[in-house]
């Protein structure tokens, strides 16, 4: 197996390992890492690959990692670095160092400014190991090589040596280039809980998306979770209760607008034929997701979604503790009555309808909101039928986190022994409705936390709405 380094992005940085667990699991590509040893702040993790094609393979569909190297020589300096690409050399190598291929060298500090001449002394340093004879091409070069240094992550505290230096021929980047392809800055229709562009893509990596699937988002919202599976070729389709969000009516939640309401084009196919998405767009049906109205059968091959938290409103469902008939008449105007929607029922509800709906081997991915001092690993809804692939947690602000879950069917109902079984949680502190906004607001910090949660979320990267909680009572 040959030596590769991965660069993964400075973001999400739970989410590395599971991504690229589900990555090569879905691509079948064989691979050695260790991740006992890997340092989970570090933006660097040498691994090993049968071949240059599964690697690039590989980047084609990372969202997490920025490039990749074929690693040549590493080291806690550069001579070391330098020293071992000598006694290491390889005869294959020496293609990529004869004179009629052009070559071109950068220096990638971490942690850490450089300037330009002393970039061009580190280039020269570690040039002297390297038997290249081709000439320097600055642009579209033949091959690229890049040398990575690594500072340590406070610039404030950067050592004037690297702890660590990398060197290595350039093999691919990653799909970085989506996160601005997809910014929901410059999408036509979203709403104050449109999911970044960047966690859209990931979550459809963890469900294993591939061309021809089809993908179900039961809150789907504004749609943004079917951009991400669409953009890997699978045919989507949601469904939520709020009309207003699919029908795409009401204010905007664009700022600096002159327009308070939304246009008659502001809707979720909209979105998907600006990018060229329309024919992988099934469409999006207005239900209550506590009401089933599907007939039974395995017919997903993965469902992605984001759940209603209950923060900032109350999580609803149609139903009424009341007794009372509606006349004929009556029935056309009529709006049905709501009850209290608990965070802990609707999860339940979601494994429930993914042991109904999902084929054999398909994923669900959703997220899990926690406050934070409460969270343990028995608050992870479980059924027989679904096994637990990924648990990784984004944390939003010092009291609250959420946690995106993946889980795999791996069992079909009816070969249970003591069928039928239900969906449980062990622990079910959020069982009752609005039990975690309580927990978040009624704790003497309420002011404060708001102003928190509202900050946290202005700051993730390529969002422009307020926050990541929902506006509506059940729509994400």
């Amino acid at each position: 197996m040959r030596q590769y380094l991965l660069i993964f992005a400075q973001e999400h940085i739970g989410f590395r390992l599971p991504e690229l667990r589900c990555l090569l699991s879905l691509l079948k590509i064989k691979a050695e890492y260790d991740e006992r040893s890997y340092d989970g702040e570090s933006p660097f993790l040498p691994i090993k690959l049968t071949s240059e094609k599964d690697a690039k393979l590989l980047m084609s569909r990372s969202m997490l990692a920025k490039s990749l190297i074929e690693l040549w020589g590493h080291g806690s300096s550069r001579d070391e670095a330098g020293k071992l690409i000598e006694s290491q050399w390889q005869e294959e190598w020496q293609q990529y160092c004869q004179d009629d291929v052009s070559i071109c060298f950068r220096v990638n500090p971490f942690g850490k400014q450089i300037n330009i001449k002393d970039k061009i002394d580190i280039m020269e340093e570690i040039a002297k190991y390297l038997p290249l004879e081709g000439p320097v091409k600055l642009t579209n070069p033949d091959q690229l090589f890049h040398i990575y240094e690594y500072y340590g992550l406070n610039p404030n505290e950067a050592p004037p040596m690297p702890f660590k230096v990398f060197v290595g021929r350039w093999i691919a980047d990653g799909q970085r280039h989506l996160v601005h392809r997809y910014s929901i800055k410059k999408r036509h229709f979203i709403g104050n809980t449109s999911m970044d562009a960047t966690l859209a893509l990931i979550m459809a990596n963890m469900a294993n998306v591939t061309p021809n699937m089809v993908i179900f988002d039961p809150f789907v919202g504004t749609g943004s979770l079917l951009v991400g599976a669409a953009h890997f070729g699978a045919f989507t389709l949601g469904s939520d209760i709020n009309a207003n969000v699919i029908h795409g009516k009401g204010k905007t939640s664009r700022n600096n607008t002159p327009n308070k309401f939304r246009g008659d084009d502001e809707n979720i196919r909209t979105n998907m034929r600006m990018y060229g998405l329309e024919s992988r767009y099934i469409d999006v049906l207005i239900t209550d997701f506590s009401k089933n109205v599907w007939r039974e059968q395995p017919m997903f091959d993965a469902i992605i979604t984001d759940p209603p938290y209950g923060l900032r409103e109350s999580t609803k469902k149609v139903g009424t503790e009341k007794s009372y008939k509606i006349r004929e008449e009556q029935v056309e105007a009529h709006i049905p009555a709501t009850l209290g929607y608990g965070l802990g029922d609707i999860l339940t509800d979601l494994l429930e309808f993914a042991v109904h709906f999902l084929r054999l081997h398909g994923r669900l991915v959703y997220w899990m909101p926690t406050a934070r001092s409460d969270y343990t690993d028995d608050m992870i809804p479980h059924h027989p039928c679904l096994k637990l692939v990924a648990n990784s947690e984004q944390i939003l602000t010092s009291m609250v986190s959420r946690r995106l879950i993946t889980m795999e069917k791996c069992k079909n109902l009816k070969d249970l022994d003591g069928y039928p079984v239900k969906a449980a949680i062990r622990d079910n502190k959020y069982q009752q409705p609005n039990a975690l906004r309580d927990k978040v607001y009624n704790t003497g910090q309420s002011q404060d936390s708001d102003t928190e949660l509202q900050e946290s979320t202005n700051s993730q990267k390529d969002e422009n709405v307020k926050n990541e909680f929902e506006q509506a009572p059940t729509s994400r």
